[in-house]
Order: C-alpha cells, then structure tokens, then sequence
C-alpha cells in the first residue's frame, strides 16, 4: 500500500519560525515534523510513500532525505502553484492510482491506530475513510457531521460555550479508494472537504467516519508548536529541550522552553515558556518568556505574512510575544 504526505503549505501562521523553511520540515525536538508522520506510516507497514511539495521544497528535501531515516522509500512531487488538498492528489495520481491508497497532512504527531482505520475501510466498502476525533477542547477545526458510521457533511467551527458533546473533527489522515480521482478535476486547486467528499456524498458515495482514540497533536500555530513540543517534553518527564551546541551560562535560567541549535543564554538571562530558534543569543540579564524569537537577520526586509502574529526586533533578536 502506498501513502501520501501533505507537505506544500506555507506556514503563515508559524512564521517566523518558517522564514527559513517550510512547515513540515520545523524541528519538533530535533525531528522534522514529517519526519514523525514519515515513521508513523512506517510503523504500520506503508512503506511507499509520497510527499508534495511547494514552498521552500528543499527544506523538506533536506529533512526528509530518501527517507530511510524514518523507515520510509520516498518520492517528491513538485507543485509550482499550490493545489490544494486534493489538487495535490491529481497532481500525484500516476504515482498513487491503482489501489486503496493512504494520505496523511504533514503537520501533525499522533499514534492514533491505522490498522483500525484500514478495516473500517475494508468493511465498510467506502469510497474513503476518514480519521476523526472528538474535539474535546472545541479548537478551531470543522465539525464533520456523521450519520450511521458515515460522514454526511462539513459544518463551520464549533462554539466554545456550547454544552452538548464534542463534535466531531478531522485528523488528516484519511483511506482512499482509487477512484476518488473520478471526482477530483484536472490541473486545478481543489479541497477535499471543500469540493470533493461534498461531490461524492451528492452522488450517493459511502464516505466511513472512523471515530479514533490515541494521541493526536496539529502543529500549525506558534501556540501550539510551543504548548505540543512541551507535552512531549513532559511526556519524558523532561521540561526543556536544547538542540545542538547550546551554550547557557550556569548563572542563567531556562526552563519550559524549546532551544534550536547553537542558542547562547547568557549570564542573568531568564528563558521560560520560549522558543529559540538557531543560533539566536540572549544577552546578559534579558528576560524571555512566553516568546517566539529568532535572529532578526533572518528576518529583516521580510513582509510578514498576512496570518503571521506580530512582532518586533530588539537588539540581535525578533520577538514575537505570545501573551497579548
């Protein structure tokens, strides 16, 4: 069985941490974020895997290699405009047609049971299988609306006030039939849940809803990069990870923080609930906390991107304050 990771996406909202690279290719205690989904794929026994991509492709490239690293044989497929979620299905459907096949996004750490998913597949006879979750902490994903095992539409956001029992939400990770390409059009940006399983649903298509357990985090915010890095450090029983060469003055304090490679902490210096990214120093007697920060060479003359949060530059550094 093959599978396909999602890795085009630009990152808007992890930026700046994504002034350098993409998404996908951000370090998550010193492995790529589609180094985790690569090896999720693999531990299930897909091997074959496909990974798409667009923005700052070598990045994920270098991440990623050939893939063995992770137990996986890769294939890269270019997209020079951004198609979309299953634009981007089309764009790979010679390597892909032919067989049940398996396509994960790029962003996400889970250890949610595949298996369980394959046969729901299998039993069901669907056209596609969809992995949800209750969305217990009600965050900003679309309700999947289910009916009999299946799913039967996509509804907006939920409301964090609401009382009745979490909804539903998609994971990413999803069981595909072959001819789910009779349904994606041609050489266009397409969305999944958008236009295709809407098309499908209307033409009397099973879509199965496989309502999983199992851990499953989405890395595709500054808060959450820094609040999921943490759980998997505490997860260790550790609070603070520190990447390569790191250089913290023994009267300086760090914890609950996440530290690229080649961070200097100087003397006095208080780091607490941050994120550093490479090589950035923070001189003596400064205090971080509840911060993005990277060098502010890798940002200047740079136009934030439309979703990105704002920061500011102070001294050597950027700082993007996550507490406003």
């Amino acid at each position: 069985m093959k599978a396909m990771i999602l890795a085009a996406g630009y990152g808007e909202r992890l930026w700046p941490l994504t002034a350098d690279r993409t998404k996908p290719a951000l370090p998550v205690l010193g492995k790529p974020l589609v180094g985790y989904v690569a090896e999720y794929l693999s531990k299930f026994g897909i091997k074959d895997v496909v990974v798409n991509l667009h923005h700052q492709p070598e990045s994920v490239q270098r991440s990623l290699g050939d893939g063995s690293r992770f137990g996986v044989a890769l294939q890269y497929i270019y997209e020079p405009a951004i198609l979309g979620t299953s634009g981007a299905l089309d764009n790979a459907r010679n390597l892909l047609q032919g067989d049940t096949f398996v396509v994960v996004n790029g962003k996400i750490v889970t250890d949610i049971d595949l298996r369980a998913a394959l046969e729901t597949h299998r039993r069901t006879k669907a056209l596609a299988t969809l992995v949800l979750q209750r969305n217990v902490a009600r965050a900003r994903f679309s309700i999947v609306e289910t009916e009999g095992g299946f799913v039967k539409r996509f509804g907006g956001m939920p409301l964090p006030t609401e009382t009745e029992r979490p909804p539903l939400m998609f994971t990413g990770i999803q069981v595909l039939e072959s001819r789910i390409f009779d349904y994606i059009p041609r050489g266009v940006f397409s969305h999944s849940t958008v236009e295709v399983y809407p098309e499908a649903i209307a033409k009397g298509e099973l879509i199965a809803a496989h309502v999983a357990e199992g851990r499953w985090y989405e890395l595709s915010t500054l808060p959450r990069y820094l609040d999921i890095s943490l759980a998997l450090l505490r997860a260790e029983d550790r609070d603070t990870y520190m990447g390569r060469n790191p250089l913290i003055d023994a009267a300086a304090e760090v914890h609950d923080s996440i530290l690229w490679d080649d961070v200097i902490v100087e003397r006095g210096a208080s780091v607490r609930r941050a994120v550093l990214g490479d090589a950035v120093r923070i001189p003596a007697g400064d205090r971080i906390e509840d911060s993005i920060v990277v060098r502010a060479d890798l940002v200047a003359g740079v136009t934030p991107p439309a979703r990105a949060l704002k920061g500011e530059t102070k001294g050597e550094n950027f700082v993007v304050s996550l507490s406003r």
